[in-house]
């Protein structure tokens, strides 16, 4: 029952201890450790800051259900900032896994008491696209009672590996690794659309021409949904692709196009866009020769396909960074590889990097065992400034949750960070409670103070797109990323 990036990069297993370290200006801490039952393998998903403050996210494995492969199936976790962690639910609970097993990702809130998130497996019955459950989309509380969505079957997709991101109409956009109507038997991907009721439409079945097993989707200011495949194209090594609303598909590029695959292969996680208009992303694989099938690159891409490859690992600065990157307030670009660095002979335990769009890389982290191996899920900057993310293996070989702080200040974020005159928006952020102004690019808006960490308002009439601005007694706080007015 592994997915598509199990058969790509193989495990290290490791032993983990919590400690901390600082050099200069930046601080990493390990929060916290899984023992298995609390979850185990927080390997793809990246954490997401809740409404209440805490950080929530899932594993792959572990849990109360003893099924898959006596590993369990998988859980829901809450993690306080005290470092508290609690696992709210277990996957697969229940006869037959029809409430889902595997959550390979994390879920997205959307600023409700509610989270909405994808399983690998489980579901109803055998997938006609491979040997197992085809999956399924649910919705889970913070107290963690889930409600299934959607069950895959196979025709409408399979293996569902990617978060949901929510578009300008309300719906969810989401991926499948398998399934559809096009290329192999098992199907080689899809693209669906669903209501908040679960009502799934799906708009693409890729086929091996234009790419195969597609990873996530970001919604773009033009639109349009931009994203990777981990496979097939042209060129046999993934691709970029762009979305219209509607479904139709088209590709941008085609990767392991060059020589040795100088320009990567099997981009891995979903892309990112920065503030001049460009894409970014990773490639697990491809760039050099020195690894394996290559160590992995930074690449970006601009809207009409055009490519440059910002960088090559080499094993000592990192090697497959198999997950996508996050545009920080700083500007920069920052991520993690999987194996690489210089403890963990002979593959390197990983790294967590940052990268200028202009491609100076500068190596923040290198794990080495004692503080965490494999940092295979993106990372997320709360508020806070600060970044957070997990390893998958840890103390017990469970996984780990850690920070790093790296100097960077309080901001705040939007859920979501587009909509319409008069559309209702919750505000994310710290010390909120004495905030006297919100505004939008500069025009006040109405708003109301619910926590520390919340705040509700509206888009005020004349709003134009840019930075979200709240007024607080410590001084101004910005949104990470400039709030999209839709007309």
């Amino acid at each position: 029952m592994a997915g598509i990036r199990y058969l790509k990069i193989a495990s290290i297993v490791s032993v983990l201890c919590a400690m901390v370290l600082t050099s200069h200006a930046q601080t990493f801490t390990t929060i916290a450790t899984f023992d298995g039952k609390d979850g185990n393998g927080p390997w793809h998903g990246p954490l997401v800051q809740g409404t209440d403050g805490n950080l929530y996210g899932t594993t792959i494995n572990g849990g109360a259900s003893l099924g898959c492969y006596e590993a369990g199936c998988g859980t829901f976790f809450r993690l306080t900032p005290d470092g508290t962690l609690t696992s709210l639910h277990s996957f697969c609970l229940k006869s037959g896994c029809i409430d889902g097993e595997m959550p390979y990702v994390g879920v997205i809130q959307t600023g409700e008491t509610s989270f909405y998130g994808v399983t690998a497996f489980g579901g109803l019955g055998n997938c006609p696209s491979f040997d197992d459950s085809c999956g399924t989309v649910f919705k889970i509380t913070t107290g963690g009672v889930l409600t299934i969505l959607h069950r895959f079957n196979g025709t409408d997709g399979a293996g569902p590996e990617a978060m949901l991101v929510r578009g300008p109409n309300g719906n969810f956009y989401g991926t499948t690794v398998f399934g559809g109507t096009a290329c192999t038997e098992a199907g080689c991907g899809t693209v669906f659309e669903m209501t908040r009721d679960g009502t799934l439409t799906t708009l693409h079945s890729f086929d091996s021409m234009h790419g195969e097993h597609p990873n996530g989707l970001i919604h773009a200011p033009d639109g349009n949904f931009y994203g990777t495949t981990s496979d097939g194209g042209a060129g046999s090594g993934g691709t970029v692709f762009k979305m219209t609303p509607g479904g139709p598909v088209s590709t941008l590029y085609n990767f392991c196009s060059k020589n040795d695959c100088a320009d990567g292969k099997f981009p891995g996680g979903s892309l990112v866009q920065s503030t001049d208009g460009n894409f970014y992303g990773t490639t697990q694989h491809g760039g050099n020769s020195v690894c394996s099938l290559g160590c992995g690159t930074v690449f970006k891409v601009t809207r009409n396909g055009t490519l440059m490859t910002l960088h090559t690992f080499d094993g000592s600065d990192g090697a497959y960074p198999n997950i996508g990157l996050v545009l920080a307030t700083d500007g920069n670009l920052y991520g993690t590889t999987l194996y690489g660095g210089t403890g963990c002979a002979p593959y390197g335990c990983g790294t967590i990097f940052k990268i200028t769009a202009t491609g100076t890389l500068t190596t923040l982290h290198k794990f080495d065992n004692s503080d965490g191996s494999g940092p295979g899920s993106p990372l997320l900057q709360a508020t806070n400034g600060t970044f957070y993310g997990t390893t998958e293996y840890g103390m017990n070989n469970s996984g780990t949750v850690f920070s790093l702080s790296v100097g960077l200040g309080p901001f705040v974020k939007t859920q979501p960070t587009f909509g319409k005159v008069g559309a209702k928006i919750v505000i994310l952020g710290s010390n909120l409670r004495g905030a006297t102004g919100v505004s939008f690019n500069g025009t006040p808006a109405p708003y109301k103070v619910l926590s520390d960490t919340v705040i509700t308002t509206t888009v005020p009439i004349g709003a134009t797109t840019g930075a979200i601005q709240i007024t607080t007694p410590d001084g101004n706080l910005l949104s990470n990323l400039p709030f999209e007015v839709i007309r």
